[in-house]
């Protein structure tokens, strides 16, 4: 159960990377970074919720989350030396694809 749970509060900490990521990029006009980030945070709410509830789809869709979280990671870190928002959602991002 503890790794479940560390899959969960990784996905759930990437949501919300995410989501500042997107709210600083948005003002910045950072395209793909907010469309990586959207993506990835919806991926990531969803694993956590399938988690919750112990689906049997759960590891398929981590397969999937992880390499989400990979791009939006590499996309971050290209705007992390000028927006703290872009390297904390970096940071969370691999933490989470290496959890999933």
């Amino acid at each position: 159960m503890k790794d479940l749970k560390s899959c969960i509060d990784a996905c759930l900490a990437c949501v919300v990377s995410c989501e500042k990521c997107i709210t600083d990029c948005v003002e910045a006009g950072n395209k793909d970074c907010i469309s990586l980030c959207r993506d990835c945070a919806d991926i990531c709410a969803l694993c956590a919720r399938f988690d919750a509830r112990g689906s049997k789809f759960g590891q398929d869709l981590h397969i999937l989350c992880a390499k989400i979280c990979k791009a939006c990671a590499l996309e971050c870190e290209k705007h992390s030396s000028h927006h703290v928002s872009c390297k904390e959602c970096a940071e969370a991002c691999k933490k989470c694809s290496e959890i999933c």
